[in-house]
């Protein structure tokens, strides 16, 4: 099947309605089971296409699809200089924008969905067809920024602020940067840096926000997780266009003020959000810590008061875990 008539089979089901499997193989001039042939092909992609015997097929949830065109018209003034772009499926915005041309930075990719999302230290992003938001901005600083291991957090600060503006309240950060709400996470970031000493460098920030993801698209989430649609309960999320301007919008203004004021503007923020202080964890890495969160150093190394005094742990190499 070709994307173009995969994707015009979905734009019929988008509204959430039943719709007649007689109906849409009369619509699109194919018999009863190459249609079945075809939402195995939606499947596939992730997408939560429900059939219903006797009756037709729906969606579990109404779908509005990325548009550039949106997306780049709802920027405020200063981040109308980013380059938006929008694909149907990629293995991964990040990888897709490390070797994208920095000449067209600022620049944000979104898709509908990841063959081969990537989240910290190598694991797997689930990324279901339209039903969350996948991106990453591409951005080059015209040198290192000072204390620059701090930035995924200056980074989480503004992700925190898209998801607080979309109504959801007390959004908290899981060192380095996973954004949790009621204990389970929502979203999180992979920043991948890419430079010389002393010349310029830059990053591609990736971000990845659930926002109506269903329990069959995520049955291979082995986390606790929340959805924006759950966090917000009876009020429906804003549209997945107006959340990826938000975004961008906010980490170029996030970006910009940490290569002028690095991580100092963002660290009160960070610290009332920070849902590890105070508790009991234990580090997986190398090394096993144990002891209690006390924030971050200088760094943004994570503090932990153990039996043997108080020692700074660096991101990259470790999980977080309730102790």
């Amino acid at each position: 099947m070709s994307e173009a008539s995969t994707l015009h089979l979905l734009d019929a089901l988008t509204d959430g309605a039943l719709h007649s499997g007689e109906a849409l193989a009369q619509e699109f001039g194919i018999s009863r089971a190459a249609l079945a042939k075809r939402m195995a092909h939606l499947r596939d992609w992730g997408v939560d296409v429900i059939a219903q015997a006797g009756a037709g097929y729906r969606l579990a949830a109404p779908l509005q699809r990325l548009d550039a065109a949106a997306i780049r018209s709802a920027l405020p003034r200063p981040a109308q200089q980013t380059r938006i772009a929008v694909v149907t499926r990629t293995d991964s915005t990040n990888s897709q924008l490390l070797f994208a041309d920095a000449g067209h930075d600022p620049q944000a990719l979104f898709t509908e969905s990841q063959t081969a999302g990537r989240g910290r230290r190598g694991r797997d992003w689930v990324s279901p067809f339209g039903s969350n938001l996948y991106g990453s901005l591409g951005w080059t600083f015209a040198a290192w920024p000072a204390r620059f291991t701090t930035l995924p957090l200056a980074v989480a600060v503004a992700v925190a602020r898209v998801i607080d503006a979309a109504g959801v309240p007390e959004v908290g950060i899981k060192w380095p940067n996973d954004l949790m709400v009621a204990g389970r996470k929502l979203a999180g970031i992979l920043i991948e840096p890419r430079g010389e000493a002393g010349g310029s460098c830059r990053v591609v920030v990736g971000v990845g926000i659930n926002v109506a993801m269903s329990a069959t698209q995520a049955a291979a989430i082995s986390q606790p997780w929340i959805s924006l649609a759950e966090a917000l309960a009876a009020r429906a999320p804003p549209s997945r266009n107006a959340l990826a301007a938000a975004l961008v919008s906010e980490l170029c203004g996030a970006l910009t003020h940490f290569s002028a004021h690095g991580f100092a503007p963002f660290a009160a923020e960070w610290k009332r959000r920070d849902v590890l202080a105070g508790q009991a964890v234990r580090i997986e890495g190398a090394a096993k810590i144990t002891g209690i969160a006390r924030g971050v150093d200088a760094d943004g190394g994570l503090l932990i008061d153990t039996a043997d005094g108080r020692q700074a742990v660096h991101a990259g190499d470790v999980s977080v875990r309730p102790a």
